[in-house]
């Protein structure tokens, strides 16, 4: 159960990258806490980066004053709508003095598949910066979300690997489904398409789906057998595109790094977080699955 502890702080990896969490139960429980990191960084000469969603970005550069003009706000909702978008964001933020990243990505009112996808992340989180000695990061977690950050910020490479290698829920029985190979990639981007326009799926939106769902289909082709299985379904108010195939997937940050330009493989999943409002990627002995969600408005 969780308990307000405002005041007090988690530890995640002591030697190098500082990965600490809070819990909160009110605005004051959290801007409290969250100003005097901040202050504590600011006294420092530390590079201040606040993550957040706007009512919480909102309270703090009220309490703040006019310190906040030292602090770059990034709206979470926005930035951090796909948590995986997130390790790239904070590795941009680095390279030039310490930094000191305040940030909250378990926000109220996110779905379900998207918590699911916040705790994979701050695990990965202690892995992709573990010997950073130049970063800390302090995560906000209001109460009635009901994620015990001790889970995410404590064991983190085990929590990844358990959660990376756990098959997502079962496709539902109510999806559309279609088996591919190589010569089936312009089938599928038609069928997917008018899957999508049934739906309600914007153009815009549609085209950065068709792009995203090639490039991981062709993963499957390429690295999953020669062969996937397609399923569409609506569901959260999402189209939900899952491509699974038999292939394995070894490098837990897969698509969280930029893989090189001459770099073989990594880049399709890369690409699909940016084109996509979710991506959920699990791969075990035996299947790997990729789910593409696009909400519908």
């Amino acid at each position: 159960m969780l308990k307000d502890s405002a005041t007090d702080s988690l530890h995640g990896v002591p030697a190098g990258f500082q990965h600490d969490a809070f819990v909160y139960t009110s605005d004051e429980g959290f801007v409290r806490r969250a100003a005097s990191f901040v202050h504590e960084g600011l006294a420092a000469g530390e590079k201040i980066v606040a993550v957040l969603p706007p009512d919480r970005l909102a309270v703090l550069r009220e309490r703040l004053g006019p310190a906040h003009d030292q602090v770059r706000f990034i709206d979470m909702s926005v930035a951090g709508g796909n948590p995986a978008r997130l390790i790239p964001l904070w590795r941009e933020q680095l390279g030039h003095g310490p930094v000191r990243g305040l940030t909250e990505a378990a926000f109220a009112g996110r779905s379900s598949a998207e918590y699911d996808e916040v705790v994979l992340h701050e695990a990965l989180t202690g892995i992709a910066f573990a010997d950073d000695h130049s970063f800390q990061l302090l995560c906000a977690y209001e109460a009635s979300v009901g994620i015990d950050p001790t889970a995410t910020h404590s064991g983190a490479e085990a929590l990844a690997d358990k959660t990376f290698r756990t098959p997502l829920p079962d496709v539902p029985d109510r999806a559309e489904r279609l088996e591919f190979r190589l010569a089936d990639l312009g089938h599928v981007r038609v069928w997917v398409n008018g899957q999508a326009a049934s739906y309600g799926v914007s153009r815009d939106r549609l085209d950065d789906l068709a792009l995203a769902l090639h490039e991981i289909c062709t993963n499957s082709i390429r690295f999953g057998g020669g062969s996937g299985t397609l399923a569409v379904w609506v569901a959260d108010g999402a189209l939900i595109c899952d491509v699974a195939d038999r292939g394995r997937i070894d490098d837990l940050l897969v698509g969280r790094v930029l893989p090189p330009l001459d770099g073989f493989g990594g880049r399709g999943v890369w690409l699909a977080n940016q084109l996509c409002d979710l991506v959920q990627l699990r791969s075990g002995d035996d299947v790997t699955q990729v789910r593409l969600h696009t909400r519908l408005r």
